[in-house]
């Protein structure tokens, strides 16, 4: 603020009661334990699977680690149905991505046109399957029906997109797409297809960056859908490999010599010292990609909310 004399004068800072004070503290307090919570999982994860399995099972591990090991990536290094499940989850997440955007995204434009016959029927329709589903026997009758079983198709298609990702873009369309453009663009001749391809698309980018990380992120963890509809393991993904080692709590003979020599406790420190490290191998692309996709998680958090 500028005086009568010309001097600055600088703002006096709000003064706290008592009650913002005290409101801080317990938030201050909470936001710890809240990183305390989440971080704690990660990081013992980390120490465990560079960790000696015994002092993991008897405890000495519960933090940092413990008698230093990479026993664990060496064996996961050496393992190529890792390396198998890896190739065939990047694959599956590149065309989890493409086949739900192509129906994602003309889904939602559709349902914002006005004029469009039948739209209110079509958007409570769609919205049934928010509720209720067929369940899992009918979607795998259907699969086996089409052929389908024991291949992507089963596990793409059936998860192509949800009613709540529609909501979500038909959301940013109309908060964000002007409609003087699509006007002005059917005035110059454009149908709603070309409109849609070539002033809609465009200026779409943030939703469709929102989009392909939720499909991508989704897919990536998915295994349920592998584990029903998949036989052939060549066919397995990252996930299912993962959750053979952790319940079936032994590894490929691939990677273990004379396996018949191996006694049961040793199969069971293999599974031990083995299933930490693949857990982090799992994580990593995700955990390496979250600062560059970060600023689209708020984007999609702020979908639809009040712009000033």
């Amino acid at each position: 603020m500028v005086t009568s004399s010309g001097t600055v004068k600088k703002r006096s800072p709000i003064a706290q009661t008592a009650g913002d004070r005290i409101f801080g503290f317990f938030n201050g307090v909470f936001i710890v334990l809240i990183t305390v919570l989440t971080l704690y999982p990660l990081i013992y994860v980390l120490s465990a699977s560079i960790s000696s399995p015994s002092a993991v099972v008897s405890g000495r591990m519960w933090l940092w680690p413990v008698d230093l090991t990479w026993e664990g990536y060496d064996r996961i290094m050496q393992n190529q149905e890792i390396w198998l499940g890896y190739r065939n989850t990047i694959l599956y997440v590149v065309i989890q991505i493409a086949v739900s955007l192509l129906t994602t995204l003309p889904a939602a434009y559709a349902l914002t046109i006005k004029p469009l016959p039948g739209r209110k029927v079509l958007v409570f329709l769609f919205s049934v399957t928010m509720f209720f589903s067929g369940g899992m026997i009918p979607l795998y009758v259907i699969n086996r029906n089409l052929g389908l079983v024991n291949t992507l198709w089963a596990v793409v298609l059936p998860s192509a997109t949800s009613m709540w990702y529609i909501i979500l873009t038909r959301t940013f369309y109309q908060s964000t797409i002007p409609l003087e453009l699509e006007e002005a663009s059917q005035i110059d001749g454009c149908s709603p297809f070309g409109t849609f391809l070539r002033v809609v698309m465009p200026l779409s980018g943030a939703i469709i960056a929102v989009m392909a990380l939720y499909f991508g992120v989704g897919r990536w963890n998915s295994y349920f859908g592998e584990m029903i509809f998949f036989r052939d393991r060549n066919l397995y993904s990252l996930q299912l490999f993962l959750r053979e080692i952790l319940i079936i709590a032994q590894f490929s003979e691939e990677n273990t010599s004379n396996a018949d020599a191996i006694t049961m406790a040793e199969q069971i420190r293999i599974s031990s010292i083995i299933k930490y490290a693949t857990m982090i191998v799992a994580t990593i692309p995700l955990i390496a990609a979250y600062p560059f996709i970060q600023r689209y998680f708020v984007k999609g958090v702020l979908i639809g909310s009040i712009k000033g």
